[in-house]
Formats: C-alpha cells, structure tokens, sequence
C-alpha cells in the first residue's frame, strides 16, 4: 500500500480528521500536513507540502482538502511531477488515476460531505493507473512540464 500524505485548510480540517481515520482503519499509512485546527490557515501552504512529500517519495499519493477543491489542485500542479485532479464526485476519481495517472487528489469540503469523500477516496485510492494509450497520453503532460522546466533552467 503506498503512503498518503494529507493535508486540509481550516475549512478542511473535519473532514480530513474523519479522513485520516477512514485510511488507518484500511491499513494506510497517513502522513498529515496539517491544519490541525479550525484555526485560519492558507490553503496553498498546505498545498506545497503535500505536493513536495509526493514528488520526493514516487510511491506515495497525497490528499488535500479546501473549500472547494480547486485552489490546492492549482497549486499542487504548479510542482513538478504532480497530476493533481479536483474530483468531487466518483467518475472523475476513476478517471483522474486510470486515464490521466493521478497522483494527487484534491477535494472539496464545501462541495461534499464525509460518506462521499470516503468513497471517492477509496475509489481513487483502488484505482490502478491505466497502461496502453492512457500511459502514452501522460508521458505527453509530462514532456510538456520538462519542456517548460527546461525553459526556466536556462
């Protein structure tokens, strides 16, 4: 089973403490980022360590949960090496890690409540990413991201 590292902005924070429990009570080993509280945190700090923890241990997938998903999933995408997918709902879960090869999920605590985060997280957690031309179609994002890396090397 792959680590997941999570993390929540203050908005998250319910659901990501009925998170973290969901995934030990499956055999998950959880690593949390925080916030450990309801106390006003910015989500795009949150956001960075989540994405450096997954790009800096290749096996693992993170989990970040803000208000509505989208804000983490920018950032998290903003680093290198990071496919994170909003999906608030179960067919994109499924078809953010079979066909685009997800490695980050990210969620909206404003948009869902707990029943529907443990399944999608389940389902995307369960989900193996797809080989064939799915495979194909990801190395083309990641070609992109090293052109554009390769760019701001100069």
């Amino acid at each position: 089973m792959p680590k997941v590292y999570i993390g929540a902005d203050h908005g998250g924070f319910p659901l990501k403490e009925e998170l973290k429990k969901h995934l030990s009570e499956k055999g998950f080993v959880v690593e949390d980022f925080g916030a450990h509280s309801t106390d006003p945190v910015d989500y795009p700090d949150i956001a960075y360590l989540v994405g450096m923890a997954v790009t800096e241990n290749a096996q693992s997938l993170g989990i970040i949960i803000d208000g509505a998903g989208i804000g983490s999933c920018m950032v998290a995408n903003k680093i290198p090496g990071i496919r994170a997918a909003c999906c608030n709902d179960l067919y994109t879960a499924r078809n953010s890690r079979e066909h685009n090869h997800a490695n980050v999920l990210t969620l909206g605590s404003m948009v869902i409540g707990t029943g529907l985060m443990k399944q999608i997280v389940d389902l995307w957690l369960n989900t193996e990413p797809a080989p064939g031309r799915h495979a194909g179609r990801v190395a083309k994002i990641i070609q992109i991201q090293d052109r554009f890396q390769s760019l701001h090397n100069r």
